[in-house]
């Protein structure tokens, strides 16, 4: 072992808890705000340099894409979860393996799942909604974006772990890196280098590249906590299981989502065509930069759950839950005023034609009816997530993105057409929300029972 002393983020477990909160979630917050809105500064330039087809393209890649960031997340929210657990254990030699096993299981399963797809990307793309007009420009983008696949995997993964290392703000601090290179890259490859949608693909890929370099840098050193050496990077499997089990959660949540938009894309594509992909493609974008705010949240809250679960300090755990219900609903509140009050506004950034912003408009009010409780729905979730229970938070994650919205973007429609792939949304919404709320309650019920009343009960 080192002879320098560790750092270890013993303070997850004595100071008060709204502090922590804010401490960790704001960086969280911060960078995933930053990180969604240079996915809509990419949609920006896409849409001013190239057109209102590109976006559709992209609209139509999205998904695809989504799902190569799920497995990436699957490994470094997992990861992340364990180490945040054994490191309340005190189990600091368990925590430097796991980080190990993070890189390498990022690396296998990144090639894997470009090895599998690119020989496959027309028919992909075409399942996914990809008309004749909007395939070329979807081809483009995603054919860089899988090559770039495991870097894609093991930036994500890292700064995962960097925030369960205690080091929020250098995650934080990574993800402004990869937003400020990719605002200076997206010009320049597509108005300067003529490289069209794909310019907007290599800026995002090489952005990530150079923040992954970072992050070695700073494992690499050995004064830190969790560091690299020899001897880590071998899979175990207790490890990967964990890791996987915990991960499969987030990885659900996305693939779900995947899944989701493969199917509204279809059915956007039947009942309104190519506009429609685009319009629901900007109308994403948007509202995940709420959804991203409630993540970095999430985020935040993860190492503060997860540690003192560790150690047994389940009040200051439902503390933690408690404020981050109260953000999050906080949050996606502000999304629904902004699709009520100013969505025009919004919508016109994109430098969309006025039938994509008559149609992104109208599916914006829509989508975004239902969404002050879709920031509760979400803490909750992930709070299971945090605790270890990945099942339910599994559970939690398909009801919202699949039991219940994949049969309503089924029947709707063939009621109310176009409005009925849109209201399918905040109606999944409002079903999922008391679902999630009911298993709380249970869940609240169950570990006050199990207690004991000496507990600490400092926040």
């Amino acid at each position: 072992m080192d002879n320098a002393k560790p750092y270890v983020p013993t303070e997850l477990g004595t100071e008060n808890v709204l502090t922590l909160l804010v401490r960790y979630a704001i960086p969280a917050i911060i960078a995933m705000a930053a990180a969604s809105t240079y996915n809509i500064i990419d949609s920006i330039f896409v849409g001013q340099g190239v057109g209102d087809m590109a976006i559709s393209g992209m609209a139509v890649a999205s998904p695809f894409m989504n799902l190569s960031t799920a497995l990436g997340a699957m490994v470094g929210v997992g990861a992340s979860t364990v180490i945040s657990v054994r490191l309340g254990q005190g189990k600091y030699d368990v925590a430097q393996h796991v980080l190990g096993n993070t890189i390498s299981l990022n690396i296998v399963i990144g090639v894997l799942f470009t090895l599998a797809c690119l020989p496959f990307m027309d028919p992909i793309l075409t399942l996914f909604g990809a008309s004749e007009a909007t395939l070329p420009y979807a081809r483009d983008y995603m054919r860089v974006i899988i090559l770039g696949n495991v870097i894609t995997h093991s930036y994500f993964g890292l700064n995962a772990v960097l925030r369960s290392a205690g080091h929020p703000r250098t995650a934080m601090y990574c993800t402004f890196l990869t937003i400020i290179l990719n605002t200076i890259l997206d010009p320049l490859f597509i108005f300067t280098f003529k490289w069209g949608i794909e310019g907007a693909a290599w800026a995002t890929i090489l952005s990530q590249a150079v923040a992954l370099c970072v992050q070695l840098k700073l494992f690499s050193r050995k004064n830190e906590l969790l560091h690299l050496r020899r001897g880590i990077y071998r899979l175990k499997a207790d490890i990967v299981r964990q890791t996987l089990a915990i991960g499969m959660s987030p990885f659900l949540v996305n693939s779900c989502s995947c899944l989701v938009v493969l199917v509204c894309n279809n059915r956007l594509l039947q009942y309104g065509g190519d506009m429609a992909i685009g319009a629901y493609g900007i109308v994403n974008r948007v509202l995940f930069f709420f959804v991203t705010i409630v993540i970095g949240l999430i985020q935040g809250m993860q190492p503060i759950v997860g540690y003192n679960w560790g150690a047994h300090l389940n009040q200051r755990v439902w503390a933690v839950l408690r404020y981050g219900m109260i953000g999050g609903s906080i949050v996606t509140t502000c999304a629904f005023l902004t699709a009520e009050f100013i969505p025009e506004t919004v919508i016109r950034i994109f430098g969309a034609g006025p039938e994509l912003t008559e149609m992104s408009v109208h599916g914006f009010r829509i989508i975004a009816a239902m969404f002050p409780i879709v920031g509760i729905q979400m803490v909750i979730g992930n709070f299971f997530q945090s605790i270890g229970h990945a099942g339910k938070s599994i559970f939690l994650s398909l009801t919202r993105q699949l039991l219940f919205l994949v049969p309503l973007l089924t029947l709707l429609p063939m009621w109310w057409g176009l409005d009925g792939v849109l209201w399918a949304m905040p109606a999944s919404d409002i079903i999922s929300f008391f679902v999630a709320c009911g298993m709380l309650l249970w869940q609240m019920k169950h570990i006050k029972a199990h207690t004991p009343q000496t507990e600490n009960t400092k926040r």
